[in-house]
């Protein structure tokens, strides 16, 4: 264990600071502190011995240069059990110094105020206290560092246990909250002035920053672990991370997949709009008058998926909406509210878990999504792209009616958010067949069109991608799909349009890939 004699105190967060200090000092450890902290602590009667009097040199430059200097990074630095390195600052006459105790300007608190001013968000850039952060983290054999208010009770206590020492553990462990807060901390700065100093859509340096939400009960099954982390760069309140739970068991690994699903999906439609998600796939999605007919059309679309579904509804849930969903199994429901009415209806069930967005469920422009691959990451832009209906082409003799149309667009909304090989068979603004995720086009118009069963007849179909062959038409006639919507682009497609002819069917080409692997 090592004792401590000497401590630095510098904060910007001043919580539970007096509480601490005046522990230290009545335990016989002397308080070296700078500036604001230095004044908070003499005004509460504790003794101080400013920076400035060890440095034999003043705070300069509005406050920039305080703490770089030999007499405190070597007080930090010097590694006790080597005698030449007490030697050499017994020397020069510095102490060493046992305890850092210190945090950040808070950049990330200003970058976040939207009026903010780059000049503001520069002069938050701390220099002294991540230097002395590092020099005392790197030292933890002998230094103990100290970066979370948190953490003030636990080694107060440790100390009064041990006559003012603190542990080999106790001191790791503080290491390495603290190589993480500055990690965190350079990461937020790099992401921001990223944003302000270049116009790079995909970096080449790529800064990330996640904190954990949460520990989960396992991952997608039983015998994996898994847990649930924040992004703190992308502080966006459309998401599950910055949902609030409000009622039901804890949210599972499944369930945070499948809730980011249903979300992506009724974000992208003004009009009220339900998506039923099994698997990341949508079993059922809907546009109606008001969310209560949406979700009901959108459950009934697929209703034996459904079974054990999650929810995802672009409308605060009225007593209507809450019947509806309390009259089947639903894992999960998030929505931008609940009525208080129909928030008591449903937590009658225990299970249920239930999220608020706390803001309007609408798209958000310029975010990125990325897949972890092992030994790298994939980024892309989103794949949102509204459709010009202008510039769609219709190929076939027949064209579609303004209703097909309408359809179509609806359609292609809901096929980005599926898994390919995607065929999507809809009516109006609803969805009556989901085939998702084969290897083969054809499987998949087979699977849309048993599950839209007599529905298909006369649907509109939406494939994510081009027909390689004429078979996916033929196929897409079998069901009973009387319009097609395709990017085009093979080298076949005179033959998928003869094809289509041929059933009487109108075909469009959109020129738009809509791939979701």
């Amino acid at each position: 264990m090592s004792k401590v004699r000497r401590a630095l105190i510098s904060v910007s967060d001043k919580t539970g600071l007096v509480e601490f200090a005046r522990g230290l000092s009545e335990m016989g450890v002397a308080i070296l502190s700078t500036g604001g902290t230095a004044s908070t602590l003499e005004k509460n009667g504790i003794p101080v011995v400013g920076v400035s009097d060890v440095t034999k040199f003043p705070e300069m430059l509005d406050g920039r240069v305080k703490t770089l200097h030999p007499a405190i990074h070597g007080g930090l630095l010097a590694m006790r059990e080597k005698h030449e390195h007490m030697e050499a600052i017994k020397k020069h006459g510095i102490e060493p110094i046992d305890m850092v105790v210190v945090n950040l300007y808070p950049f990330e608190a200003t970058v976040a105020k939207s009026d903010v001013k780059i000049e503001d968000a520069i002069e938050n850039i701390d220099i002294g206290g991540p230097s002395m952060i590092r020099s005392a983290a790197k030292n933890n054999s002998s230094v103990t560092v100290v970066v979370n208010p948190a953490q003030y009770e636990k080694i107060l206590a440790e100390m009064k246990e041990n006559d003012g020492k603190v542990s080999d553990e106790t001191r790791k462990s503080c290491a390495l909250e603290a190589f993480r807060a500055t990690a965190r901390y350079d990461s937020a700065i790099a992401s921001y002035l990223g944003k302000k100093f270049s116009n790079e859509i995909l970096p080449k340096n790529l800064t990330l920053s996640f904190e954990k939400l949460s520990d989960l009960r396992y991952g997608e099954n039983p015998h994996q672990k898994a847990a649930f982390y924040k992004d703190l760069f992308d502080q966006t309140p459309l998401s599950v991370a910055a949902a609030e739970k409000m009622h039901g068991k804890e949210i599972s690994y499944c369930n945070v997949l499948d809730l980011d699903a249903a979300l992506a999906i009724v974000s992208d439609f003004e009009k009220p709009t339900a998506a039923v998600i099994k698997h990341t796939n949508p079993s059922g999605v809907a546009s109606a008058d008001t969310i209560a007919e949406a979700f009901r059309i959108a459950y009934n679309a697929d209703s034996l998926s459904a079974f054990g579904c999650v929810v995802g509804l672009n409308r605060q849930v009225d007593l209507e909406t809450a019947k509806e969903i309390s009259s089947h199994f639903v894992e999960a429901v998030i929505a931008p509210g609940y009525d208080p009415d129909a928030e008591k209806l449903l937590e009658e069930k225990k299970s249920i878990r239930l999220l608020r967005t706390n803001m309007p469920i609408k798209r958000e422009e310029g975010r990125k999504f990325m897949a972890k691959v092992k030994g790298g990451l994939l980024v892309q832009t989103d794949a949102y792209t509204e459709i010009d209906r202008s510039k769609l082409k219709v190929v076939t003799k027949r064209s579609p009616t303004q209703e097909e149309m309408d359809a179509m667009i609806f359609g292609a909304k809901v096929c980005r958010h599926i898994k390919s090989n995607t065929i999507l068979l809809v009516k109006g603004e609803r969805t009556v067949g989901v085939g998702a995720g084969q290897m083969s086009r054809v499987d998949s118009a087979t699977i849309a069109g048993m599950k839209a069963g007599p529905e298909a007849k006369g649907s509109v179909l939406i494939s994510d991608a081009f027909f390689p062959f004429r078979d996916g038409i033929d196929a897409a006639a079998k069901v009973g799909a009387s319009v097609i919507i395709q990017p085009g682009g093979s080298v076949r497609d005179d033959e998928a349009i003869a094809a289509a002819d041929e059933y009487g069917m109108a075909m469009v080409f959109s020129g738009l890939r809509l791939f979701k692997h």
